[in-house]
Order: structure tokens, then sequence, then C-alpha cells
């Protein structure tokens, strides 16, 4: 497999960083928006993101089926994010109810594209002996994005007011348009971007086509893999929203502050936790690094009822960070593990991602029904037994799917491992 340039990875980090701020749209800035600026009430609101959400969950599944089929997967990852922000830029102008929550519903769909858009490329251009690595870097300058992002956001509204975040998140568009056509089309092999083998001694294909959707509903690694990650999640999606309530609780004048302060400070920790996932992932492994994951939220979770202080309640999310850098940057590699050969890597990695976002949104439901009934401390307790249900689950009966364990990943002589034998 050959090696990509430098140029064009250094073009994939910037892809990663400028497409941060772009995944999620307006994300948690449209809710302040709407409620300070056009003085929407809070059901309103929530009706809204909750419409938002499940256009992106259901189009996760469809957008890695159109990756993977599309050869023009940059001209997709363009229209997806000249979408997303035409969407957003709309939203001064218009004030009804139904058309706000109709340029939600196309942000939020049009977004699904970019993970499963990010991960082809990269699997396309530097193969699967470096994509490892390759992950781990994209996983990081995206962190790194979201940080600079909110920080910019953060500092510029308290000047200007909440309607910046619509002119910087045109402005990363149009740098993530212009990383994405810098990217030579030649670099990508469109085999490999979708999980076949490349034809080549290193890596033989196993598939000439694409096999039929049947061998990954037949492949029990994939599945227990799916269910782990549904459990990560719907212990992990509650938790934030939960300490933000609890800060708000102790200090209402510092409580959008504070939470600023929670996510900026994780996306930190997220960027060396997934550049030392990148480089560690082949020689120890991906089962062990995913149950520290797993591990590491079940503490979290175990963690915030001891104390309702502020600093106490930042210290431990920063937890948050470790959990979902190693989560952000071994999700593709061990779907690409378990689905080489099959060409069907991306919709693989929508199809997870649907179950994980029914997952989440569950979670929040959940965790709001357990705090009315009995506490933040019961409810916090609750997702920790979740993810250490996961966890269980995942040393019990997950096998091991890197097929570089302590050996160097790159060298001529490996070869992907066939794992969707359901072993």
């Amino acid at each position: 497999m050959r090696q990509a340039g430098n140029s064009v990875e250094r073009k994939l980090d910037a892809l990663n960083f400028f497409l941060a701020d772009i995944r999620d749209g307006l994300g948690p800035y449209l809710a302040i928006y709407l409620l300070t600026e056009r003085k929407w009430d809070a059901a309103s609101i929530g009706a809204l993101m909750s419409l938002a959400g499940l256009a992106g969950i259901l189009a996760q599944t469809p957008a890695g089926a159109l990756i993977d089929r599309s050869p023009a997967k940059r001209g997709w990852m363009v229209a997806a994010a000249v979408g997303v922000t035409a969407a957003c830029l709309v939203l001064p102008f218009i004030d009804p109810f139904p058309f706000v929550a109709a340029t939600q519903v196309v942000a939020h769909a049009a977004g699904s594209i970019f993970a499963p858009g990010v991960a082809a490329l990269s699997l396309g251009i530097v193969g699967p002996g470096s994509f490892a690595r390759r992950i781990g870097r994209n996983e990081a300058f995206n962190h790194a994005g979201n940080a600079t992002a909110a920080a910019i956001a953060g500092l510029c509204a308290y000047f200007v007011g909440p309607v910046i975040v619509f002119w910087l998140l045109a402005a990363m568009a149009l740098a993530s348009v212009a990383a994405t056509v810098s990217i030579p089309r030649e670099a990508i092999d469109d085999d490999v971007a979708r999980g076949l083998g490349a034809g080549t001694a290193d890596d033989p294909a196993v598939h000439e086509q694409p096999s039929g959707y049947r061998v990954l509903l037949s492949c029990r690694p994939l599945l227990i893999f799916a269910g782990a990650t549904v459990l990560f999640h719907f212990a992990n999606a509650a938790m934030l929203p939960l300490v933000g309530q609890k800060l708000a609780l102790v200090n209402r004048n510092l409580g959008t502050s504070l939470m600023s302060v929670c996510i900026i400070a994780a996306q930190i920790v997220m960027v060396p936790v997934a550049m030392l996932v990148g480089r560690k992932a082949d020689a120890w492994g991906r089962k062990p690094i995913f149950a520290t994951a797993l591990a590491v939220l079940a503490v979290r979770g175990a963690l915030y009822p001891f104390s309702d202080n502020p600093y106490w309640l930042l210290s431990v999310q920063l937890l948050d960070g470790v959990g979902a850098g190693i989560f952000g940057a071994l999700f593709p590699l061990v779907v690409a593990d378990l689905t080489h050969g099959t060409g069907h890597f991306n919709v693989s990695q929508g199809a997870i991602a649907t179950a994980t976002g029914l997952g989440a949104a569950l979670s929040t439901g959940v965790a709001g029904f357990i705090v009315v009934r009995a506490g933040y401390s019961a409810a916090f307790l609750f997702l920790a037994g979740v993810a250490g249900a996961g966890l269980a689950l995942f040393i019990v009966m997950m096998p091991e799917t890197s097929p570089y364990q302590g050996r160097s990943a790159t060298t001529s002589k490996d070869r992907p491992a066939r794992v969707m034998s359901g072993r």
C-alpha cells in the first residue's frame, strides 16, 4: 500500500480542523440564539432540537451507503458543507417554526455526510496499514478545531452577541471547502476507501465486488461492537447535560460560562488522547484501549455524586476527554477491521452511528426521569452502571480485531486480518 505524501496529509489535517465546527451546524449555540434573540420558549426549542437530531440519526446509514458507492466523495462533502452553512445562515431572516425546523433538518441530514466522508478519504489515501495513525491524527485536529471554534465563539459573542456564531460558521465552511478540493482526486483509491482490498500483494482483494449486506448481519463481532457502542453512548450522552444543570444550580450566573469551560477543557484533553490511540492502537490492540474508554466512563459517572463543588465537577468532567478521545479514534478502526474486504465500511459506520444516536437520545430522557424521581446522584450512578455493563459485555464477548497487534502495521509483510467470518 502506497503511503500518502506529507502535502496530502497536511490537507487532511486542515480538513479535520475546519470541519470540526461544521459537523453539527450551530450545535448548542442555536438554542442560545433562539432563546435570547428570538425569545422562543423552551418547549419550542426542545421540539426543534429533537426534530433536527432525529433527521441526523436517520440520515447516517444512507449517508454511509452513498459515500461507499460514489467516487465523488469530495464533491459530496463540499455539497454537505455548503448545505449546512446555507441552512444556518438563513436563520436570521426567518422566524416561523416550520421554516426554522426545515433548515435544521436539512443541516443535520447534510452533516451526516462528514464522518463517513472523512473516514473514507483517509482510508483511501493512506490505506489500512497507516489507518490507525491517520484516524488518531484526524481526531486530534478535529478536537483542536472544536476547542478553537468554541473559544473564538465565546469570546466574540461576549462583545458582539450570539449572531457572531453565524459568521464563524460561514468562515469555517469556506475553509473546509478549500481544504476538501485541495486534496488531489488521484490520491484517493475508491476501492480501498469503501473497505475493499487494494488488489495488491500487500492487500489482496477479498471480494472483487462488494459483498451482500447479509455478511454484515452475520458478523458476530460487529454486532457485539455495535451493542457496546450503544451502551457507551447511552451512558455518556446524558452526563454533560446533567453536569451543566448541577453547575447552574450551584451558580446560576456562571452556569453557561462553566459549561463552556467543561466543553473546551474536555476537547483539549481529547487531542493528546486521540494522538496516543492513533500511534498505539496497532501495537496494543483495539480491545484493551476501547475497554479503557468504557471503564473511564463508568468511573466518571461514579465520581460525580461525591460533591457539588464546581471545581470537583469540572475536574471529573476532564475524564470525558479520555473516554471520548479514545472512542472517536477507535470507532472507525474497529469497523474497518471488521468490514475489510466487504466494500461496506462506510455504510457499516452509518448503521452503527444510527443505533448509537438512538441510544444517546434515550439516555437524556431516562436520566431526566431518574433525576425527577431519585435525584442527580442516582442518575449518575445509573449511567455508571450502564457503562459497567457495556464494559463487561465487551471484555467477555468481543475478540481482538487488530491484524497488527504487537508489530508494525506498515511493513509489506503485514496483511489485514479477515474477521467477517463471524468468529
